[in-house]
Formats: structure tokens, sequence, C-alpha cells
């Protein structure tokens, strides 16, 4: 009897063995593809979040980009306002010479201003809105007016010239140049050597090399000695490495 029931007791070992053997392979297969699906879905979540780190990162340089153009240009805006008053100081300590005489002034039409006033005062009037009152916007609007009611003066390479440079610090290159001009236009103008520097520089900043280039050439070859001529060496240089 123990023996028998040893027997059946072993028997149904095996078959309980067995039984757990078939349920147990098809239960892997299916842990097998869960844990698959939940790889493939960790790696998309996972390429997501690179392309969301990419996007990040190239929106980050945009904006550092755009930050360092911003620096660059108060920086040049800087310049040329430090430009703008070095060149009226030095407009302040011209000599008186070159004033017209009374009977000069008289011959000329001052409907744009009071009837008593003289050419002389008419553009010392501009100047004085840039040195006293630091009116840009006057000063641009009384140049503009003195040229246009003394358009023969002896003032008209100055005014012309500080016409540009007021335009040119507001960045207003077309209206600097078509002033610049005027003053290359002036063979014997003292400022002459200056506005043909900016109308090069200008014609840089339009990436018109080539008009540039001409322009910092002319100036080296009839001014040499001059500071202008210094800075369009320097310009030349740096366009040639370009």
């Amino acid at each position: 009897m123990n023996s028998n029931k040893i027997m059946r007791q072993f028997a149904l070992v095996l078959l309980v063995g067995a039984a757990t053997q078939v349920v147990a392979a098809p239960a892997s297969a299916a842990n097998l593809q869960t844990l698959e699906r939940m790889l493939e879905a960790q790696g998309q979540s996972q390429l997501q979040v690179q392309r969301q780190l990419d996007q990040m990162s190239a929106d980050i340089d945009d904006i550092r980009g755009k930050v360092e153009r911003n620096s660059y240009d108060i920086k040049q805006m800087k310049e040329r306002q430090r430009q703008l008053y070095k060149d009226v100081d030095q407009l302040s300590r011209q000599p008186a010479k070159t004033a017209p005489t009374a009977k000069e002034a008289t011959k000329a039409p001052t409907e744009a201003y009071s009837k008593n006033m003289s050419e002389n005062d008419a553009y010392q009037n501009a100047v004085n809105l840039i040195l006293k009152k630091k009116d840009y916007q006057g000063a641009t609007q009384a140049f503009e007016t003195f040229l246009t009611t003394y358009p023969n003066s002896v003032y008209k390479p100055n005014a012309s010239y500080w016409l540009g440079q007021l335009h040119f610090s507001q960045n207003d290159l077309a209206q600097a140049a078509k002033n610049f001009t005027v003053v290359a236009s002036i063979k014997d103008s003292s400022k002459r050597a200056d506005a043909l520097l900016k109308l090069g520089v200008i014609a840089e900043r339009n990436n018109d090399t080539v008009k540039a280039m001409s322009y910092y050439t002319e100036v080296e070859k009839e001014y040499p000695n001059s500071t202008s001529a210094k800075h369009a060496q320097s310009a030349l240089v740096n366009l040639s490495k370009h």
C-alpha cells in the first residue's frame, strides 16, 4: 500500500511539472513582448526628449547670436556718437577767418530765419544746436535750411559734413552718403578726406567692397599723412583679408 501511494504521488509530481512547463512557455513569450514594447516606448520617449534638447540648443544659439549682434550695433552706435562729439569739438575750435564778411552776409536771403540774421549767425545757430543744446534733430533741420538758404555759402562743406555726420549717427546711410558726396566734390575742403573715408565706411556697410576700397585708396593716395589715411589703410588691410 505504501509503495503504491508513493508511486501515485510521484506520478502526480511529474504531471504537475510538465503542466507548469507548458504554461510557463507562453507566459515567458508574453513577458518578452511586453518588455520589447516597453523598451520601444522608452526609446521613442528618449528620442523625443533629444529632439527637444536639440531644438532648445538651436534656440539658445539663435538668441546668443541676436544678443551678440545687438551688442555690436550698440557698440557701433556709441562709437559713431563719440566720433560726432569729436568732430563737433573740432568744428568749434576752427578759426573765425572762415566767416563771411558783413557785405557777403547781406547778399544772402534770410527768409528762412529772421530778416536780421546774417549767414554767419544762421550757421552758428545750427552749430549751437549740437554743441550747447544737444538737439541733433533740430540741428539736422537747421543745417538743411541753412544750405537751402545759402547754397553758395563758404560754410557749405562744413554744413554738409555735419549733416552727413548727423545722418550717419542715426544710421541713415543714404542721406549720410548724399551729404558726404557733396563735401568730397569740393577739392579744397578741409573735411574732404574725412568725407571720403566716411563714404568708404558706408560702402563697406552696404557690402560694396569694390567701392569701399576705391574710396579708401583715394584717401590714402591724396592725403597720405592724415589721420584719415591711417584709418583708410587699416580698413584696406581688413578688407584684403576677406
